[in-house]
């Protein structure tokens, strides 16, 4: 019986294992960087802590990953198909407009992954056509962004599925809300705000940006040319947290400077547009069971609430 294999029809089946993205990055003494994207990245051992992923022995990187003392796996958040890309395809410097600094090893470390795995090398094992790099983790940043995605030769992103999202059948209310709780106005308002975000939360994360960048973004679409002090109180999250905010939506180009004020830029405003369409999407499903007029004496009791502040 053959046993030779349809190259291309195994690529397509294995192409159903969804991956996550990674650009591995490495340095030789010298200096010399490199960077390949790959979606062969995978853990190994907890105890001690070992990763891996493999390399075409044809790849005109490997020298440079077998010099190197050091590489790290950037797991690539859902907004950085760009850069997954720019890793993906040859160029003669790949890290050109690429943010980044130096890790272990001189292994460059980019900016707003999902996560970052600094790996002395460890080993190095024959694997057919690839050579499968094993590496012991010195250093990891968990960075919370929704990771890349790659499934069936495309990019995908991260949400939750619908089966997580339904409630059970025929689940009943906590017996909370049976006694003085069902009466407190503002118990029941933060169970709604909640419940709201418990479907509304991943899809705004599957963006890539995190729930400040957001919430970022969709005040400025509003109020272009807003000041620090204008950001500290429409967007009510402290001081630190806007400016990382700020600097990280600057280095993506969503937001500029304007006479000390912040601006979107035309990058900026077609991300808040997706971020907009996400939060209507999730208001008319919550509401949709509501009559406008329910929805019209909610949204005025809110006010009312919020000017009482």
């Amino acid at each position: 019986m053959s046993t030779s294999i349809d190259a291309r029809a195994f690529r397509r089946a294995l192409g159903n294992f969804a991956t996550g993205v990674t650009v591995i990055t490495a340095a030789t003494p010298d200096g010399e960087k490199v960077g390949v994207t790959a979606n062969s990245f995978n853990s190994v051992s907890l105890d001690p802590a070992l990763v891996l992923w493999s390399i075409d022995k044809r790849s005109g990187s490997y020298e440079v990953f077998q010099r190197a003392t050091h590489y790290a796996v950037n797991v690539l958040a859902a907004d950085q198909i760009d850069i997954s890309n720019q890793f993906a395809r040859p160029r003669d410097d790949k890290f050109e407009g690429i943010v980044h600094e130096a890790g272990e090893g001189g292994a460059p470390l980019l900016a707003d992954c999902a996560a970052r795995f600094q790996c002395e090398m460890y080993q190095q094992v024959d694997g057919g056509d690839h050579w499968i790099l094993i590496g012991k983790v010195v250093a990891f940043d968990d960075l919370g962004r929704s990771p890349l995605l790659y499934h069936q030769g495309a990019y995908s992103m991260v949400l939750p599925h619908t089966r997580m999202t339904q409630k059970s059948e025929g689940q009943q209310p906590s017996s909370a809300f049976q006694g003085r709780l069902s009466n407190n106005l503002y118990y029941l308002m933060t169970q709604a705000v909640r419940s709201y975000q418990s479907s509304y939360q991943p899809r705004q994360l599957s963006t890539g940006l995190r729930t400040s960048e957001a919430r970022m973004l969709m005040v400025l679409e509003n109020d272009a040319g807003l000041s620090m002090c204008d950001l500290l109180r429409e967007v009510a999250m402290p001081v630190r947290e806007i400016e990382q905010a700020v600097e990280i939506l600057k280095r993506k180009g969503m937001v500029a400077d304007a006479d000390e004020r912040y601006v979107l830029t035309a990058a900026g405003v077609d991300q808040a547009e997706e971020l907009w369409r996400i939060a209507g999407e999730q208001q008319d499903k919550v509401f949709a069971d509501f009559s406008a007029e329910q929805i019209e004496t909610f949204k005025s009791m809110l006010k009312a609430v919020i000017a009482q502040g």
